[in-house]
């Protein structure tokens, strides 16, 4: 994450921060979202040979998703409650599956081009958690526990 953050730096990019080893990193760029996707995506195969697919947020789309929280409610482990950021908004076959994968307990809303899904057994042998990944949506995605949200939201708040 130092590497990719130096990186981002030296690219031209404003007050880059990474959180944590967990893949998020927070900046300042005049970019549109999809095109700092596209940029951003492009830095880490030239630096790191890496294919990775980039999902942006701007600071305040992600304190919309926070005040949107649909299950805060039923969520006692900030862990087992995630948030799947999508590239663009899924078609209706595909949330309807979603729908259908939730197990006993689970929950799932999706909202605009987020995911909220609350897995109270866990996440490892969720079905739900196995709808949502990335090459099941048609979409790119990538999912992140609550408390990363929270604490990404925080931290893109300060400056």
């Amino acid at each position: 994450m130092a590497e990719l953050r130096d990186q981002l730096a030296n690219a031209g990019y404003g007050e880059v921060r990474t959180y944590l080893q967990s893949g998020n990193v927070l900046l300042l760029s005049d970019s549109a979202p999809e095109a700092l996707a596209r940029e951003l995506e492009a830095h880490i195969a030239s630096r790191f040979a890496l294919d990775v697919p980039v999902v942006v947020r701007t600071r305040d789309e992600l304190a919309d998703i926070v005040a949107r929280d649909p299950l805060g409610a039923l969520a006692t482990d900030l862990k087992r409650y995630q948030v799947s950021f999508l590239s663009s908004e899924p078609d209706a076959g595909v949330v309807e599956r979603i729908k259908a994968a939730a197990g006993p307990g689970e929950s799932v809303v999706v909202s605009e081009r987020e995911i909220y899904a609350w897995h109270p057994a866990g996440i490892n042998r969720s079905p739900l958690a196995m709808a949502l990944a990335d090459r099941k949506l048609g979409v790119v995605a990538t999912a992140r526990n609550w408390n990363t949200v929270t604490s990404l939201l925080e931290l893109a708040s300060v400056g």
